[in-house]
């Protein structure tokens, strides 16, 4: 193929879309399929059970499905799974998935990766998401659409991140952060609720108005955690438009597992 740069490496049993492109010395493993309009640029590795969607453009410097860094691997055939559309820029990481978790690492379609970010095994990243510079990703980290990641955050493994939540710069983030809300610092603290993202993605006053609500229950009113989570569910009817917004939150307090922040 022409659009293969002379000097890469790639295994005849890599499935190589022809409008995908491979740049100067990257290396392509055997099990590795790279859907069309896909760019990799130079000096990239993308090795292991690896599929790559759709026109992601991913920069030079990368290390795509790598085998995890957990010491349980025993080198089973696990996955990475990236979807459409995504733009991962330079030195980030990401590995495959553990049998003990499932076996696959996923990420969904246009999200903006940005240089030196570790996406850990078994990691679930959303759609539409902004992971800035040096976020780390532990294993089986989950976040939501269109989740922000300031730059030189950590998330601890097993933690999720609800969507439109946006966590800011130099975080450490230790317990799952609920949809919506805004937080930062070491120790982190709920700073309000992600209004201007709202606002960005089009959120109506009614919707805006139940978040609102919601952060003001769960982090106003002094209520204890049960407490909150039956007053959230009588907002539903309160405004019905918000009624999905309200489910997302009532899904995601049912199934927190490292208790929220707060």
């Amino acid at each position: 193929m022409s659009n293969i740069h002379p000097t890469a490496i790639v295994d005849p049993r890599a499935q190589i879309d022809a409008t995908a492109s491979i740049g100067p010395y990257s290396v392509i493993g055997a099990h590795v399929v790279i859907g069309a309009g896909t760019t990799v640029g130079a000096h990239c590795v993308i090795d292991g059970r690896t599929t790559v969607g759709r026109d992601n453009q991913i920069f030079q410097f990368n290390s795509i499905g790598a085998i995890p860094q957990d010491k349980k691997y025993g080198g089973e055939p696990t996955e990475l799974v990236i979807g459409d559309r995504n733009t991962i820029r330079e030195f980030c990481t990401l590995n495959l998935g553990v049998p003990q978790a499932g076996g696959i690492t996923t990420v969904g379609d246009d999200n903006w990766i940005m240089a030196y970010t570790h996406i850990a095994h078994d990691c679930h990243v959303g759609n539409h998401t902004t992971l800035a510079n040096n976020t780390t990703l532990a294993g089986h980290v989950e976040l939501g659409d269109w989740v922000t990641v300031g730059g030189l955050t950590g998330i601890h493994q097993f933690v999720k991140v609800g969507a439109h939540a946006m966590v800011g710069f130099a975080s450490a983030v230790a317990q799952d952060v609920p949809p919506f809300m805004l937080v930062d610092g070491n120790p982190l603290a709920v700073r309000g609720y992600n209004v201007v993202g709202l606002r960005r993605r089009g959120f109506t006053p009614e919707r805006l108005g139940a978040v609102k609500q919601m952060h003001k229950l769960l982090y106003r009113q002094g209520l204890t955690l049960e407490a909150a989570r039956a007053a959230i569910g009588d907002l539903a009817q309160a405004a019905p438009e918000a009624g999905g917004d309200v489910a997302m939150m009532e899904q995601f307090l049912a199934g927190a597992t490292r208790g929220i922040a707060r």
